[in-house]
């Protein structure tokens, strides 16, 4: 398997998931296995590494195994000697994008355990120590990707650049695609009715009268808020830009000085107060309480009945699947797109079979190229229920990479390529002045980095 394949996977990981999420599962008898200036490399950052590429679609691409940890501590070794590097060059990454990196990792761990409590319990310790001890993990990680992409800065390729790179893979190393699709959603929001709506926001508005006569904001927002991340930390969300957060909510904390209260706001996540905390510059953090309107089975009748005769339009050629979704899916992440759902990693509207939420994958498995389902309900991630008509547009068979079927893939690959020789050459000036040593247990590996 080449370098970059490798260097690919795992800086991916390293931006995305946190080895900090796995070492509490893993048992390793740990000890320093490589020095690259005043940075290490840990046995059990080898051995963690090595696990998760060995369970990605990378490692089954590849014809042996055979050298892989020796490739992982390559790679490791790398992002060590980048983050050495950036030390010397006085590459940095501001405290508050650090910070909304950690928040993001945050909600990825928060989702994956259910819970802010399950996921303190798990580890013993609060939000607020997971991410002190986040911090520097977080920190290192997005300078040593910083000071990647600046050498990597401007690096291109053309079309016959991605003709060469495939032509010159040797036949019998040509990866093995399993069965992708691409498929398409549109989704409706219960309609609550008015009467009931005006409950929750009476219910919202007798929070924010506490709060003016002197309640703790932080108590009400523990107690009330339907928010589950911000919650736990008083109501706070953090620092954002104008145009990061939606319209009605920004609004409302544009008028606000620190310390001050807006009024009850609606915004398509239901009814909020918000507190201005500080501006720093164009940047400014709030806390909220958030109430959600309950639904009912009866507040899904108009949104199917509407979802039904969508549908018809659609299968009639009144409309395209495409510009239903972007005039009436309530999902505005897939409505810009068609309605398509994407792969999160490529972008693509490719997505292989196993990678589907289960729902849709099942939906689908009855279904053939072309149909559109009636619709149905189901539960959205904040717990929300919705309707929705699934669309399957096509499904790419298991094969062998072609240039047809997989031009973005192959060309991806060889733009990585070229950048993974761009950082290469970056090493070949640069190894001289930074000190590696690597332990006895690994000195069969045949580091690049550190042949002469």
């Amino acid at each position: 398997m080449p370098l970059y394949m490798l260097l690919r996977y795992l800086f991916v990981f390293f931006v995305f998931v946190t080895n900090y999420h796995f070492c509490a599962a893993q048992q390793v008898i740990d000890k320093i296995v490589a020095k690259v200036d005043n940075q290490i490399v840990l046995k059990s950052e080898v051995e963690i590494s090595y696990l998760q590429f060995m369970r990605s679609p990378e490692a089954q691409m590849m014809q042996t195994t055979d050298d892989i940890k020796c490739r992982v501590l390559e790679s490791l070794i790398i992002n060590k000697m980048l983050l050495a590097r950036a030390v010397m060059d006085s590459v940095t990454v501001e405290r508050e994008i650090i910070n909304q990196q950690i928040d993001r990792r945050m909600d990825y761990f928060i989702q994956q355990f259910g819970t802010v409590a399950k996921l303190e319990s798990y580890y013993n310790k609060s939000i607020d120590q997971l991410k002190e001890e986040l911090y520097p993990q977080i920190r290192d990680q997005m300078v040593t990707q910083k000071m990647q992409d600046n050498i990597t800065a401007g690096v291109t390729i053309t079309p016959n650049d991605v003709k060469k790179f495939y032509k010159a893979l040797p036949a019998d190393s040509l990866p093995y695609f399993s069965s992708e699709v691409e498929v398409g959603q549109i989704i409706r929001l219960p309609e609550i009715n008015r009467q009931d709506q005006l409950k929750f926001k009476q219910k919202l508005e007798e929070i924010r009268q506490r709060v003016a006569s002197g309640e703790d904001f932080c108590r009400l927002a523990k107690q009330f808020s339907q928010d589950p991340v911000s919650a736990k930390n008083c109501g706070e969300i953090g620092f954002f830009k104008k145009g990061e957060l939606v319209p009605e909510y920004e609004a409302a904390a544009s008028k606000l000085q620190p310390g001050q209260t807006s009024g009850v706001i609606e915004t398509q996540y239901g009814y909020h107060i918000v507190q201005l905390i500080e501006r720093r510059g164009a940047e400014y953090n709030t806390r909220h309480i958030l109430i959600k309107p309950a639904s009912s089975s009866k507040d899904l009748i108009y949104p199917t009945l509407f979802l039904d005769s969508l549908r018809l339009e659609i299968l009639k050629d009144s409309i395209s699947f495409a510009k239903a979704a972007k005039n009436y899916s309530s999902d505005k992440q897939t409505a810009f797109n068609g309605g398509m759902l994407s792969d999160p990693e490529s972008g693509s509207s490719r997505i292989a079979q196993e990678d589907l939420p289960p729902a849709i994958f099942f939906v689908i498995d009855t279904m053939k190229i072309g149909e559109i389902s009636m619709p149905a309900k189901f539960t959205m991630e904040d717990g929300t229920e919705a309707v929705r008509i699934v669309y399957f547009k096509n499904k790419i068979p298991a094969h062998q990479a072609n240039l047809k079927d997989d031009y973005q893939k192959i060309y991806s690959a060889a733009l990585e390529e070229k950048k993974n020789n761009a950082v290469n050459e970056w090493f070949d000036k640069t190894k001289s002045q930074v000190y590696i040593d690597i332990d006895d247990e690994y000195k069969q590996c045949e580091i690049m980095i550190i042949q002469k």
